[in-house]
């Protein structure tokens, strides 16, 4: 593939950073593509054109960083640490330069051109909506002192659970597919907030772009926390199921690898039940967050 030979082999890796750029620059060929040739339904396309724009560049860290395993002589945090770090870097980089391009495209083009381009994007925010106007954390929220809805937290668990077991399993099934259920939900939340931004911000007379701003602040812990959460386990599937295709099965570095990838696992079922708690903290006590939301769906 001629884009597998754009950029030397190891240029992410040494500058993890660069991945925010990659993100970004993919989001807009995917979203501009999409919107040329499948103008009637262009959402789902633009996320598929994204993630597979960035599958070369992926597939070449896999092969690095599964490299980097089988040469640990035993398990420790501090090598699982070193060998993986970058990968999680690269991979959030990834997922910020998506967010921030779909969150600036909702704030920035038309309406009618938000509503057609991310159509399937704002279906998932009419359901979050309304689930927040009508349920209990708008009702309670932080009077008198801090509050937590166990149902809340439950059942912001289990759908986070469904798509990071969803991320696993793709991705051992694929090797990396699963960079499109990532891409996905960068461009699920990154239009949500954009357009809950531009929303808030014609109901109050603010600057969307500030409103942007103080939304991320509210939300960047926890979704920082879930988006680590779905990588991780993105990393970990893929990482195994390279090891079947390239290790024999029982052999000793094929059991390195499944107990760092078995760890990274593990690690990703801790950020799950962070990011949960954290979120529904959020919702039952963060009333300028609500506030905000209520404005924006009042808005449309």
């Amino acid at each position: 593939m001629v884009l597998e030979h754009l950029f030397p082999e190891n240029w992410l890796e040494k500058k993890s950073t660069y991945a925010f750029l990659l993100g970004g620059g993919y989001s807009i060929i995917g979203i501009i593509l999409s919107s040329l040739l499948f103008p009637s339904d262009p959402a789902l396309v633009a996320v598929a054109f994204t993630a597979i724009l960035m599958l070369p560049e992926l597939y070449k860290l896999f092969s690095i960083e599964e490299h980097m395993e089988e040469k640990e002589k035993r398990f420790s945090i501090k090598h699982l640490w070193k060998d993986e770090n970058n990968f999680i870097r690269i991979y959030l980089f990834l997922f910020l330069g998506i967010f921030i391009i779909y969150s600036l495209a909702a704030i920035v083009l038309p309406s009618f051109q938000v509503n057609s381009l991310f159509r399937e994007q704002l279906e998932m925010r009419a359901i979050s909506g309304d689930a927040t106007l009508s349920g209990e954390p708008l009702s309670t929220a932080a009077v008198g002192g801090a509050t937590f809805t166990k149902g809340l937290f439950w059942a912001i668990l289990i759908n986070n659970f469904w798509v990071m077991l969803a991320c696993f399993v793709i991705s051992l099934l694929t090797g990396d597919g699963a960079v499109f259920l990532i891409t996905w939900n960068a461009s699920v939340w990154g239009t949500i907030f954009g357009v809950t931004a531009r929303n808030a911000a014609a109901i109050s007379g603010s600057e969307p772009f500030i409103m942007l701003g103080l939304i991320f602040l509210i939300v960047f812990p926890h979704m920082i926390l879930e988006s680590l959460c779905y990588i991780l386990a993105a990393i970990s599937g893929g990482l195994i199921s390279k090891s079947f295709l390239t290790e024999k099965f029982g052999s000793k570095i094929f059991d390195t690898v499944m107990e760092y990838n078995v760890s990274l696992f593990v690690l990703a079922i801790i950020f799950l039940l962070l990011g949960a708690l954290v979120e529904t903290f959020v919702l039952d006590n963060a009333t300028f967050y609500l506030r905000i939301i209520q404005m924006s769906l009042l808005a449309g």
